[in-house]
C-alpha cells in the first residue's frame, strides 16, 4: 500500500515521495534513491520497494529535486544535493516515527547513499544497485553539452523525451566529489547488488567499491539482468536478496 507524501528539501523546495507501507507486521523501514534522472516510479525503485515492503520493510522513494512530482529545478541540483536531500528523508522518517534502517540507492542514487549514510539518522545498513564508484560516470550522458555548459553557465540538455538544464555548478560539484574515503570509513554493513552484463555501469565498479570496503560486506550478482532492472521479475529478485541480508540489521 502507498502513502504519498511530501517533505522539504535541502535547497527548500517540497520533494514527493511514495512510502510502500507493508500490509502485515513490520520489521523495518527504510529510504530508496532513485538513479541520476530516473525518479521514485522507475521499474528499479517501484519494484525494489514493493517487494521490500512485501516482505516486511516500509520503504519510502522518492523524486530528486525537479524530477516527476518533486518541486523545484533539477538542475539546481548536484550529487551534494541528492546526498543532503537524502538525509533529509531520513530525518523525515524518523521525525514520523519510523526511523530508515536501511538505505538503498540504485546506480548514481548507490553512489549517492554511500556518501549519505554515515549522516543519516537511524540507517543500520546500506546496499547500492548497480552502482558506479566514480560519481562523475554520469558525465558521459551530457558529453555532448558539457563544454557549452561550463563556458556559458547552462546548457539545455535532452533526456528521455525531455529538456533539462545542466548548470556549471552541478557540473563542477560532480567533477569534486569522491566516494573512496567515504566507502572506506563508511563502517556499516554494505550489500553490493551488481549484473556482471550491466553495459551501462560495469561490473568493475563493484568490485572496487567492494575492495575499499570493510566488513561486513556482502557482494551478490544480480545474473541476467540490464541496469536498469527491467528484465522480467529481476527488481522483484533484488529486492527479495535485500530482505534476507536485512534480518540481522533491522530494528525490529
Amino acid at each position: 500500500m502507498g502513502e504519498r507524501v511530501t517533505f522539504q528539501s535541502s535547497t527548500g523546495p517540497e520533494l514527493a515521495g511514495i512510502i510502500e507501507v507493508p500490509a502485515g507486521s513490520v520489521r523495518g523501514w527504510g529510504v530508496f534513491a532513485h538513479g541520476f534522472t530516473l525518479g521514485k516510479d522507475s521499474p528499479a525503485a517501484a519494484r525494489i520497494c514493493k517487494q521490500l515492503a512485501s516482505d516486511g520493510i516500509g520503504m519510502l522513494r522518492f523524486d530528486a529535486l525537479g524530477l516527476g512530482g518533486s518541486a523545484g529545478d533539477w538542475g539546481d541540483g548536484s550529487f551534494t544535493v541528492k546526498v543532503d536531500d537524502i538525509v533529509k528523508a531520513c530525518e523525515f522518517m524518523a521525525d514520523r516515527g519510523t526511523p530508515a534502517d536501511i538505505l538503498v540507492g540504485h546506480s548514481w542514487g548507490g553512489a549517492a547513499v554511500l556518501a549519505a549514510a554515515r549522516q543519516s539518522p537511524g540507517v543500520r545498513s546500506v546496499v547500492t544497485v548497480a552502482a558506479p564508484i566514480d560519481v562523475g560516470h554520469v558525465e558521459k550522458h551530457y558529453d555532448a553539452v558539457v563544454d557549452r555548459c561550463l563556458s556559458e553557465g547552462s546548457a539545455e540538455w535532452m533526456v528521455g523525451g525531455r529538456t533539462l538544464t545542466l548548470k556549471k555548478a552541478f557540473v563542477e560539484d560532480v567533477r569534486a566529489a569522491h566516494l573512496h574515503d567515504k566507502i572506506k570509513t563508511l563502517r556499516l554493513p554494505l550489500l553490493i547488488l551488481h549484473s556482471p552484463t550491466d553495459n551501462t555501469v560495469g561490473i568493475q565498479n563493484a568490485t572496487d567499491i567492494f575492495r575499499l570496503a570493510r566488513h561486513p560486506r556482502s557482494f551478490v550478482s544480480l545474473e541476467g539482468s540490464d541496469h536498469l532492472l527491467t528484465a522480467r521479475g529481476q527488481a522483484h529478485r533484488a529486492g527479495r536478496i535485500i530482505g534476507a541480508w536485512a534480518d540481522a540489521y533491522l530494528d525490529e
